[in-house]
Order: structure tokens, then sequence, then C-alpha cells
């Protein structure tokens, strides 16, 4: 029996010559046509977000940009994704990528933000900030500037039962490390989750 996703994924592309090639996905086929318009304009508008900042006020210095996604969750009406953008300019040392990522709650038709996961009130952000200072002593990760906390509006997206929240290059880590991610069972969070809300719905074994 095939396997059903709640969205249904076609990959786009826009084309700037043989060394300039940006790849997202576009939802289709949803019955709520409204939802499905507003899943793929929030990924465009991404998209073209990433490749102004990336080429900024000097388009013709860049040699390269490769974009790509990655669909890290499309399972009980939750879509979430990351958008990445590597561009090279030339004379630079070397290139250089940024994520940025998408949550959609489909049962509720909206775009999530890291505080829409959570219970009113409660504060998750010392929660997550203290698991992630767990993590970065468990894990020996070399900073290059303290972790103090994570912002209310922090990156992440989800994985299955997992939150995922991350932090570009360069803002914890040295360029070599890559993108330091950390990873947070929903179960270490249950208590402080929106039982009605994306998380909620992985933490179930229905």
């Amino acid at each position: 029996m095939p396997i059903s996703f709640p969205v249904s994924i076609n990959t786009q592309a826009y084309r700037f010559g043989l060394q300039k090639r940006v790849y997202y996905p576009q939802a289709n086929q949803m019955k709520n046509q409204q939802l499905q318009h507003f899943i793929n304009q929030s990924i465009i508008q991404q998209v073209q977000s990433l490749i102004s900042f990336q080429v900024g006020d000097m388009p013709s210095t860049v040699k390269e940009m490769l974009g790509s996604y990655e669909i890290k969750n499309n399972q009980r009406q939750v879509l979430s994704l990351t958008q990445s953008n590597y561009t090279y300019h030339d004379r630079a040392a070397h290139g250089m990528t940024f994520i940025r990522s998408l949550t959609f709650d489909l049962k509720k038709g909206r775009r999530c933000d890291l505080k829409d996961l959570f219970k009113p009130g409660s504060d998750y952000v010392k929660r997550l900030s203290d698991l992630i200072h767990e993590q970065i002593k468990e894990r020996k990760i070399e900073l290059i500037s303290e972790f103090t906390t994570i912002s209310p509006n922090q990156e992440f997206y989800i994985a299955d039962k997992t939150l995922v929240i991350y932090f570009q290059l360069y803002d914890l880590t040295p360029y070599v490390f890559g993108f330091p991610m950390f990873p947070i069972s929903v179960y270490d969070i249950q208590d402080i989750i929106d039982e009605d809300g994306p998380l909620g719905r992985m933490a179930t074994n229905n």
C-alpha cells in the first residue's frame, strides 16, 4: 500500500546559468487551495529573501549559487522544511551557506513560529536554552562566543518526534563545525508543549 503524505511536493527551480541554480519545493493537489497558495507563497518569499541576502549589493561578484531544500516532516498535519543557499563571491576565501526553515500547522492552516508550539505563558525560552546548555557541555562543542539564551523566535524545524533548534554559521561555533543543531525530544518538553499543536501531535502514539 503506497504511503500517503498530507502534502504532495514538486521541485521547482530558479536558474541563472550553469553555476547558479536554486531548487525549492511547491505544494500541489491540496484540497485546501487557499492554504496551498499560502504555503507556496511563503516558500517563494523565503527563496527570494535568501537570494537577496546572499547577493547583497554585489550581484556582479557572485560566481556560484546553489539553493536546495529538505522536507523534515510531512505527517500528522505538520509540514516542516528547510531551505539552504550556498553562494560564492569572486575572491572570497570560501562560499557561505545560510539555512532558513518553515513549519506549517495544516490542521489550523497557519505558519508556526517557535512560540506557537508551546502553551501560552510557558517559559519555553529558558527551558530550551537550558537543554541546549546541557548539550553544549555533553557534546563538548567548541564555541566562538558564549551561549546565553535562544531568542523567542529562534530558528527551528520539526523532524518526527524531535524539535531541532539551529543556528547559522559563525553564530556560536567555528566555520569548520558547520551548523550548530540541537535536537530536543518532544518527550523532554512534553509538559509545556501545546497538546493540540504540531509538537503535541508528534508526541502522541496515534
